[in-house]
């Protein structure tokens, strides 16, 4: 069942069906299709744009890791968005106080964010283990108190610093930042590309290579079986939802110690919902997500070239909704198809005296 067209299929249809639905869009609207692709794909040798694309993919790529985690576990983490907007607040205002040699510095913002994220899936791991509370209402809730909670501490009467007409943390110091791989006129990459290269080998390592991953796995699969087999499906649970937070904690961290060195009440938000769309792209593979995350980056970045001829950037907008949709439809549609082509391969060698003979030979 793990053949190439069950791996590879599925995006590949999804990506041209995306492609023809956002085709008839451009048509409705009076454009030229191939003109409007061709325009974005032009727009990656374009000044910045190539950079920015691997920097934003980066970006997503870590919220897309802290998504997998929970649905790997039949967990709906949507609260990524509220736990690397906490943690990355609760980073930037300890970085900014801490006063430390230079990697040990970055480690320690990193840890801080890590922990801080893990803390706010706490209550929803908690209410999800003793309550049975569904881990998207508690998540939700926390999304929306979690804008309360940045405006507080990043107020001037907390931890704010006033620039111009933005509230700001303060400014981490030299010693706290990641830095980037520069490409002269084309821009810098973030140098926390590699701490999501990395987060994504162990990702992989620790479901393909670990007891705890296998357990995870199971778990997910199928709780009663895993539980007649001595896992303790709560305890993982708890451990996913927390691990899930940590991983989403480092989402803010390529901008924060890469760029920006402040976290701004005028931050970028939306990142965790992005990467529950990268994480379905990328069927929880770290592979695949690094797939999804590159072409979702792309089509946000290269949206901008469409206004240069005309035509609405909601058309990227368009695509990236339709390939979604169409990965989900897709992987349906090819998984029923190898089930059935499966089970007529079974029949075939049944009517042909596989298992008959087998019978025929032990009754002998």
């Amino acid at each position: 069942m793990n053949s190439w067209r069950t791996a590879l299929l599925p995006p590949a249809l999804a990506i041209v069906f995306a492609m023809a639905l956002s085709s008839v869009a451009l048509l409705i609207s009076g454009a030229d299709p191939l003109h409007a692709f061709a325009t974005m794909g032009a727009q990656l040798g374009e000044g910045t744009t190539a950079v920015d694309t691997v920097n934003l993919a980066t970006v997503y790529y870590l919220a897309g890791l802290a998504v997998a985690v929970g649905f790997q576990m039949n967990l709906f983490n949507i609260g990524v968005e509220g736990q690397y907007r906490f943690a990355a607040v609760v980073a930037a205002i300890a970085g900014a106080a801490l006063t430390l040699p230079p990697v040990l510095h970055v480690l320690a913002i990193l840890a801080i964010a890590m922990l801080a994220g893990a803390f706010y899936a706490l209550l929803p791991a908690i209410l999800k283990v003793t309550r049975g509370v569904h881990e998207v209402i508690t998540t939700i809730m926390l999304n929306s108190i979690v804008f309360g909670i940045v405006a507080y501490l990043i107020s001037p009467d907390q931890f704010g610093v006033l620039r111009g007409n933005n509230v700001s943390t303060a400014e981490i110091a030299p010693s706290g930042w990641i830095p980037g791989i520069g490409f002269g006129d084309s821009g810098t990459v973030f140098g926390a590309v590699f701490l999501a290269a990395a987060l994504g080998g162990g990702y992989w390592f620790l479901l393909n290579r670990t007891r705890f991953g296998f357990e995870l796995q199971a778990s997910g699969e199928s709780p009663s079986a895993a539980a007649a087999g001595g896992v303790d499906a709560k305890r993982m649970t708890l451990v996913a939802m927390l691990l899930s937070g940590a991983v989403a904690g480092l989402i803010a961290m390529p901008e924060l110690l890469g760029r920006d060195h402040v976290y701004a009440i005028t931050a970028t938000q939306g990142y965790g919902f992005t990467g529950i769309a990268v994480a379905l792209l990328g069927r929880n593979h770290p592979a695949g997500i690094a797939l999804g995350a590159l072409l979702w980056a792309f089509l946000d970045k290269s949206a901008v070239s469409l206004e240069g001829i005309g035509v609405p950037r909601e058309i990227a907008t368009i695509i990236q909704g339709t390939i979604v949709l169409s990965v989900v439809v897709a992987y349906e549609v090819v998984k029923r198809a190898e089930l059935t082509a499966e089970q007529r391969r079974v029949g075939r060698q049944s009517r042909n005296g596989g298992p008959a003979s087998v019978s025929e030979g032990g009754a002998v």
